[in-house]
């Protein structure tokens, strides 16, 4: 009994304490986006924009400054440049938010049930959807170089074939991005999304004017990977020379950069044959049981 009444004064807690934050607005925000249907705009009212208030009130925002700015530099490097901090301190309230009503729900259900389970359920969701997007954004960034780290082979294959015909580098670069652009519903088109997104954004800087050197630099610091810089610092060494040092030059890389593909795709073996391991174990434990059941009760 004095569990569900701990329950019921917490759930009653959490309750007031998001209908404080939400004030006086709550019945503005359903007249508003009940006819309309927004599942988005209804969802930033009720609870990223509430949360938000109240960690820059209490500066939580300031407190954890450091992995605030590594998420705002990995969302940067998924989203693009343009991608901005207030963002970030959105995506962070927006899953404190999901967290702190998930920890309600199971309060109430807490108190409904009379299970004490249900209530240590609630915290550790609140806290896993808490620090979710910092663990998305890491495992998102490290798939992203990964895909451009395969996909980069490829594209290089492709320019020293078009540079070796005799075709300007330039050139070479704009018609290879919008080759990729065409084949971008293909079947390798979803391992390589990220580099050609990046690669075609640079071949339209280059259509519109910009100098091949900006065009690169920009292209280097969109893909963040230490591969691509490597690519564009021999792009650019090799750009004004030409001819059979430029082909020597791609011909160089492309072997460097082969070789780390298949490391990649080495390890990337590995770790799906280790991931079998669970499921194999789970199925010798579940066969030892049924053939060792029977002879157990035949004893």
């Amino acid at each position: 009994m004095k569990l569900v009444l701990i329950c019921l004064v917490a759930a009653c807690s959490l309750l007031i304490g998001w209908l404080i934050l939400l004030g006086r607005s709550l019945p503005a925000i359903f007249g508003t986006y009940a006819k309309k249907l927004d599942q988005d705009a209804l969802k930033n009212s009720l609870i990223v924009e509430p949360f938000k208030r109240l960690m820059e009130r209490w500066r939580i925002f300031e407190q954890f400054s450091l992995p605030l700015g590594i998420l705002h530099t990995q969302q940067m490097i998924l989203e693009g440049a343009d991608w901005s901090y207030d963002e970030t301190k959105a995506l962070t309230a927006k899953y404190a938010g999901a967290g702190y009503l998930a920890c309600m729900c199971s309060v109430w259900f807490s108190v409904i049930t009379a299970e004490a389970l249900l209530l240590v359920i609630g915290l550790v969701l609140a806290v896993v959807l808490a620090i979710k997007p910092y663990i998305d954004a890491k495992s998102k960034v490290v798939k992203r170089k990964n895909q451009i780290i395969l996909a980069l082979p490829d594209m290089l294959s492709r320019l020293q074939l078009l540079v070796g015909a005799g075709e300007n580098l330039q050139r070479a670069f704009i018609k290879i991005a919008f080759s990729s652009q065409r084949s971008a519903h293909s079947a390798q088109a979803c391992t390589s999304e990220a580099l050609v997104k990046e690669w075609r954004l640079a071949a339209q800087a280059l259509q519109n004017g910009q100098s091949f050197s900006n065009a690169l630099e920009r292209f280097n610091r969109n893909c963040a990977v230490q591969e691509v810089s490597i690519f564009t610092t021999v792009l650019l060494l090799n750009y004004k020379r030409g001819g059979d040092q430029l082909v020597l030059a791609l011909r160089e890389l492309s072997y460097s950069l082969w070789e780390r593909r298949k490391s990649i795709a080495r390890m990337r073996g590995e770790e799906a044959s280790s991931k079998l391991v669970f499921p194999l174990v789970g199925i010798l434990l579940i066969l030892i049981v049924l053939i060792a059941a029977p002879a157990i009760m035949i004893m």
